[in-house]
């Protein structure tokens, strides 16, 4: 299946290096063995080299991946969480985002680059890039520092997460 090539967007086969451009950034990426990629008409197309499973596997992996790159540079991937809790907070300062989550201490997280993290009403969390990857990644870890739980629904989560509630001990 060709992916098509937004305008505003370079992208290069050099080997086996990928290398895509665009209005959000740039991103680099090595393609593994047996795949191919050209680029002609304003498309990219991805082959394969043999008909076996892992053949097949790459193929969809590669495609996947330069889709990825091609939707990030041009628009964008974005991930939001919340944080929920008494006094639980967030704030960017250049490139950390400081986070008061109930603990002793303040938690402070260094932001990758080509990776933005904005925090508004100092409870909910924007974080944008052109590599999926790394904006998952991102978002996966702040959020790991306190996930919700099921009791009282504290702590960070996705803004589209949805925690199942418990209920608490009875006592008799």
């Amino acid at each position: 299946m060709p992916i098509t090539i937004p305008a505003k967007v370079k992208v290069e086969v050099k080997g086996q290096k990928v290398h895509v451009e665009g209005p959000k950034g740039k991103l680099d990426w090595q393609l593994p063995a047996r795949t191919t990629v050209k680029v002609d008409n304003g498309q990219v197309l991805v082959s394969r080299e043999g008909d076996d499973a892992q053949a097949k596997a790459l193929h969809g992996l590669s495609r996947a991946l330069v889709q990825n790159m091609v939707t990030g540079v041009s628009e964008g991937f974005v991930k939001k969480l919340e944080i929920q809790g008494v006094g639980f907070k967030a704030a960017v300062q250049g490139k950390t985002v400081t986070m008061n989550l109930g603990y002793s201490h303040p938690i402070n997280y260094s932001i990758p680059d080509q990776v933005k993290v904005t925090v508004e009403e100092n409870t909910k969390l924007t974080i944008e890039g052109p590599d999926a990857q790394k904006v998952g990644q991102v978002a996966a870890e702040l959020r790991g520092f306190y996930p919700p739980e099921p009791y009282k629904g504290k702590g960070v989560r996705y803004s589209d997460e949805r925690v199942e509630r418990k209920e608490g001990k009875t006592v008799q």
